[in-house]
């Protein structure tokens, strides 16, 4: 009979143990559990304020001022808040061609793709197959089998198998991938953060050498004129030529060192050139004269910190994750419960192979329980207890980390805005010391060391005062950093987002 000739009762025949199959599935999911306690945060400490904004040693004499409503919230894209185009049209490039964010990027799509192997495991899982065996029988002794036969197999089975999820260590798998997955999304934006500080701090410290720059060429045009000045007063028998060398060994070694700032800021160019995903010789960055401007920065509260830190929800969400993992080993405490049936048909002739009467089927399930394994399940539980307090103390060193960063800055910010004040004012007194040198050289009354002694003072307070700025802004763009540089808890992404088969 060909199967194309199957009746209506067959049929039901046929299907009857498949339905058997499924209503008990449907009842073992009714009775499924999960094992152990809900997942609560481990708790953190943060302190009421930060120490560095009410400094009680009196080592400042510059003062915060009061943060308004609209200065509580970092904006996304932070270093517009400089207010340099170029730091901008840089910006905008590094999430297109950084390849450590393409990494991250790719690390969270496998990190979602283990979320959903994990979900796989709700499901049954079917299998279909032919095969053709031959076999040659061998002769028994003692009986009256047929020796020297072959024998051939047509075979077309349909196998499934399902684990019902009593005690939850599917649905905790899942959940740890899950949370693994939205850890590996906070990561992501840990690197992105860090490649857009590291892009901002390399651009300032590139435009202190160009304020450097301005410094040397101020020096070197000035040197130029005295020398002019004292090889005129020479040719008059006003001075000797002793002083012209001097004069000229200012004027080259003032050249030599305006050179020079070319070899770190070509550095910092080529920095540049690598976080944005590209080679040194595709950017060039023209030099410029404005001097950027040091925002207010607003820290806010401690508390708020543990939201803002992409690097703190990814330990947070990385305790959560060995949690889970506790009860995924309190799980193989409980007997395994297997559903499975097959069918198909199987025939010695090809002819008869799909024929009602060449069917095949099986159906039941299998029960199976772990009663000595010299404590290796204890074991594991334990293990993954110890992992458990091993991410909490990380959680926890991640968050006291961060407290310490915003404090660092703090602090620099605060002290580097009253040093370069001081600055400001050695240099103005370094000035007119140079410029009373001048005048008493050139009426004769002191010579011209002198001259060189006050241009050097005065070329040594200006060199510091623009690596003491470029420190300040540096200290901004890493202030920050260390706040979350505008992002916010709210941002990462739910379970259900992880668990959608596209990436975002």
């Amino acid at each position: 009979m060909s199967i194309l000739e199957i009746d209506n009762t067959s049929r039901r025949a046929f299907a009857r143990p498949w339905r058997h199959a499924i209503v008990a599935a449907g009842l073992t999911m009714l009775t499924g559990c999960l094992v152990g306690p809900k997942y609560r945060p481990p708790p953190i400490q943060a302190p009421g304020a930060y120490k560095e904004l009410a400094p009680a040693d009196g080592v400042s004499t510059v003062a915060w001022k009061p943060a308004r409503p609209s200065d509580t919230i970092i904006r996304d894209k932070w270093w517009r808040i400089f207010g340099d185009p170029q730091l901008d049209a840089l910006e905008d490039q590094v999430d297109i061609s950084n390849q450590n964010i393409a990494a991250a990027v790719a690390n969270y799509a496998a990190a979602r793709a283990l979320v959903r192997q994990a979900r796989s495991q709700f499901s049954p899982t079917v299998t279909v197959g032919a095969s053709f065996n031959s076999e040659r029988l061998s002769v028994i002794p003692g009986t009256g089998a047929t020796s020297g036969k072959t024998y051939r197999e047509y075979s077309f089975p349909i196998e499934a198998s399902w684990e019902p999820d009593l005690w939850g260590r599917v649905r905790n798998t899942a959940r740890a991938a899950a949370y693994a997955a939205q850890a590996s999304s906070a990561d992501l934006q840990s690197v992105r953060l860090a490649a857009h500080a590291q892009l901002a701090a390399n651009y300032f410290a590139l435009r202190g050498q160009d304020s450097l720059k301005q410094v040397l060429d101020s020096t070197l045009t000035s040197s130029r004129d005295t020398l002019d000045i004292t090889r005129g007063l020479y040719r008059a028998g006003l001075t000797t030529n002793e002083a012209v060398s001097a004069a000229e060994a200012q004027f080259n070694a003032t050249q030599a060192l305006e050179k020079n700032t070319g070899i770190l800021r070509a550095q910092y160019e080529h920095a540049i050139a690598i976080v944005l995903g590209k080679t040194p010789a595709e950017i060039a960055i023209p030099p410029t004269s404005q001097d950027p401007i040091v925002p207010f920065t607003p820290p806010g509260v401690p508390a708020r910190l543990l939201e803002r830190r992409p690097d703190i929800a990814a330990a947070e969400r990385g305790v959560a994750a060995a949690n889970a993992q506790i009860d995924v080993a309190r799980a193989a405490f409980f007997p395994d419960i297997t559903l499975s049936a097959s069918g198909g048909f199987t025939s010695f002739t090809a002819a008869d192979w799909f024929t009602w009467p060449s069917r095949v089927w099986a159906v039941g399930p299998t029960l199976a329980e772990t009663i000595f394994d010299a404590g290796l399940r204890r074991a594991t539980v334990q293990q993954y207890r110890s992992r458990y307090e091993q991410a909490v103390a990380t959680y926890r060193q991640t968050s006291l980390i961060a407290f310490q960063q915003v404090e660092d800055n703090l602090a620099a910010d605060r002290i580097l805005r009253s040093e370069l004040l001081d600055q400001d004012a050695a240099i103005a007194a370094a000035q007119r010391g140079f410029d009373e040198s001048q005048v008493r050289y050139r009426a004769g009354l002191d010579p011209y060391i002198n001259v060189i002694q006050a241009q050097m003072s005065l070329l040594s307070y200006q060199q510091t005062a623009v690596n003491l700025h470029c420190q300040q802004m540096i200290a901004a763009v890493q202030l920050i950093e260390a706040l979350g540089g505008g992002w916010d808890a709210t941002q990462l992404p739910d379970v259900k987002s992880v668990n959608q088969l596209k990436s975002r």
